[in-house]
């Protein structure tokens, strides 16, 4: 806790579990400066509940970076009913600062980008399990027919399955809407702990250093 003493922005990626991040924000601002930003990475839950409980909810904002981070320019700056225009400012200027292109959504399940990314991941895995194609063609069809710079399956793979499947069950409670269920191959993979390129295997196996074609199993 010592390190976020003289901080002016806090950012925190920790797993998607909602009580863990607001434990954690909770917890953090008592060590804080009065004008520290307090940034949170999630992809999914509502900015507006990791805020409950804390005694400065007007400075938090959703700060939802892109896999690779290195690599994507996307930053989605998520405000909730609540956070304050400085906040959002100093955010913007952070993002900028580190080369990011910004946008600004409201807090809604999923925001702008993860409500269409794990859908869209989610079908793709839809297709592999019904014999579409292989893994290799499905994410080939996207980066050379859309210009995406990841196939659906192998980011899904780097992000997490777990990862992607958490999402998917929020905004299915979310929306109370099936369309968002998770696949059953999905929900077997991570049952199995094939969580992508964290565990070696996934979708693809990864355990050569880059993703080749591997048996999926039945569900």
């Amino acid at each position: 806790l010592e390190a976020v003493k003289q901080c002016d922005l806090v950012i925190e990626a920790v797993p998607e579990i909602l009580g863990l991040k607001q434990k954690i924000f909770r917890e953090i601002e008592q060590h804080c400066p009065i004008n520290t930003v307090f940034a949170t990475n999630t992809s999914s839950l509502s900015i507006a509940q990791i805020a409950k409980g804390m005694k400065y909810p007007e400075r938090l904002i959703g700060m939802h970076f892109f896999n690779p981070v290195p690599i994507m320019k996307l930053l989605e700056l998520v405000r909730h009913e609540g956070t304050e225009q400085a906040t959002v400012e100093l955010a913007e200027a952070a993002g900028l600062a580190m080369g990011k292109t910004t946008i600004l959504v409201n807090d809604v399940p999923g925001f702008a980008t993860s409500r269409l990314g794990v859908v869209l991941g989610n079908e793709a895995i839809r297709m592999l399990a019904d014999g579409v194609a292989s893994a290799k063609d499905i994410d080939t069809a996207m980066v050379l027919g859309y210009k995406h710079p990841m196939g659906p399956l192998a980011l899904t793979d780097l992000v997490g399955l777990d990862v992607r499947r958490d999402i998917l069950k929020n905004l299915q409670n979310s929306f109370s809407d099936n369309a968002y269920a998770p696949h059953p191959l999905l929900e077997k993979l991570v049952a199995e702990n094939r969580l992508g390129k964290k565990t070696g295997i996934g979708i693809y196996d990864w355990t050569g250093g880059e993703a080749s074609e591997t048996d999926m199993p039945d569900f």
